[in-house]
């Protein structure tokens, strides 16, 4: 008897995909809704400009807040108004810091311009909070009554817009 080898064609098998198609129908319906939360702001920044003689001579209005690790300086070189606002257990009155800026808003309406200064071991959180406090600074016009609260109503005045960043002077050095 003869024996008969019977070869079996070869036959691809099918490639099962139904496990990744189901992590592709949770994952990218989860992935495109978790993008929408996140929002990049980019604010404007300039360099302060080059300060000469004749410059200075000209320009009235200059507004410098200069930022040390203890205290704040809010200096305005036309009028010489300055203001020292220090630190409480690390903390600063930003809301000491937007009434002072509104005072030189309402002095000098029409400027927008604003120099901060600050030293290289200032943390980047006061750097920030400083910058929002002089962009715009929001104010409490009231209350808005509902049958169970009374929630306050708020606006937001713009103050100091066009930023620019520079170095802080060393504590006795003179203004420029």
């Amino acid at each position: 008897m003869k024996r008969r080898i019977r070869r079996r064609p070869n036959v691809t098998p099918d490639l099962d995909i139904t496990a990744f198609m189901n992590l592709m129908v949770i994952l990218v319906p989860f992935l495109l809704i978790t993008a929408v939360f996140s929002r990049v702001t980019v604010l404007d920044l300039y360099l302060p400009p080059e300060s000469s003689e004749s410059s200075l001579a000209t320009e009235k209005f200059r507004l410098e807040i200069v930022l040390r690790k203890e205290e704040i300086t809010v200096y305005e070189a036309s009028s010489g108004m300055s203001a020292v606002i220090k630190a409480i257990n690390g903390q600063f009155d930003y809301v000491r810091l937007g009434d002072h800026l509104a005072m030189l808003k309402k002095k000098f309406p029409g400027k927008r311009a604003a120099a901060i200064l600050p030293e290289p071991d200032v943390s980047y959180d006061v750097l920030v909070q400083v910058m929002d406090h002089v962009r715009m600074r929001e104010t409490n016009v009231g209350t808005q009554s509902s049958k169970a609260t009374k929630t306050p109503v708020s606006t937001t005045e713009e103050l100091f817009p066009g930023i620019s960043i520079g170095d802080a002077p060393d504590k006795k050095g003179a203004r420029r």
